[in-house]
């Protein structure tokens, strides 16, 4: 440990082995193969050989002309950014509860946050139109039920990553530190806790955002095309041309990976401010 590090308390970073580095290497190129070939066969006429053939741009350029595929990707870029912080704000809250109020409840949160673990995207859906379907409330509108089942199917997700970001800084100690300099309970936990938690909050809002993105039962099922998202979108040309559905597979990949840059971009930005 060198005296900067001894000084500030700081353990020196490790670097990788070469071994390591090969092997992340191979693994990354292993799970990058199907995305590679879908690629290749989006961008060739036909592959009925060893190697396709009939190279074209046929299926971006059609695909990046047709307006319902611009509609279905921000249909589904607002299902998440909905979704999550309605469900993110909801945790947040139970949370401040269970961490500045009352621990025993901790455990019926647990369960309660669970639960939609137990629930498959079809009896979900099935459960949500047969109850709100015929109210003549603001909750029978199917575009309604989607954005409460997405919340509902991400819950889980997000309960995990800001209760384990809660218990990696001792939040009850830091309320009660707070309390102690005279700072109030809520203060305390909006002012201290959640700046702390913030890069828990955005990975597991980016775990939420894949979830949302690969989903089709829900979408399907609850709107249909009467809100179709880019998976509903992709189900309907996928007996139109195979070239098109991998072209429109392999912008979904960019999308979300796009969205996945921004997130650990956020999350950096908040982990350096945090050591400052």
């Amino acid at each position: 440990m060198s005296k900067k590090n001894a000084v500030a308390g700081v353990a020196p970073q490790q670097k990788t082995s070469l071994a390591g580095k090969i092997f992340l290497g191979a693994v990354a190129l292993y799970l990058l193969i199907p995305f590679a070939v879908t690629l290749v066969y989006s961008l060739f006429v036909e592959w009925t050989d060893i190697l396709p053939s009939g190279f074209t741009l046929r299926n971006y350029v059609e695909l990046f002309s047709n307006t319902t595929f611009w509609m279905s990707i921000g249909r589904t870029l607002i299902l998440c950014i909905e979704s999550v912080i309605i469900t993110i704000v909801l945790i947040l809250a139970a949370m401040y509860v269970v961490v500045a109020v009352n621990r025993k409840l901790a455990g019926v949160m647990q369960f309660l946050c669970m639960i939609p673990y137990a629930l498959q995207g079809v009896i979900l859906s099935i459960g949500i139109i047969s109850l709100y379907t015929g109210t003549g409330t603001i909750l029978s509108n199917r575009l309604f039920m989607l954005f409460g089942a997405y919340t509902i199917l991400v819950l889980p997700y997000i309960y995990q990553g800001i209760r384990n970001a809660l218990n990696s800084i001792d939040a009850e100690m830091l309320i009660q530190a707070a309390e102690m300099l005279g700072c109030g309970r809520f203060r305390a936990y909006v002012q201290v806790v959640l700046p702390n938690i913030l890069s828990g909050i955005l990975v597991s809002s980016l775990l939420a955002e894949s979830i949302i993105f690969g989903d089709f039962v829900l979408a399907n099922n609850i709107a249909g095309t009467n809100y179709q998202n880019i998976q509903v979108f992709l189900q309907a040309n996928m007996d139109v041309s195979s070239g098109l559905s991998s072209a429109i597979v392999v912008v979904i990949f960019v999308v979300v990976a796009l969205v996945t840059a921004v997130v650990l971009k956020l999350q950096n930005s908040s982990t350096q401010k945090e050591t400052k």
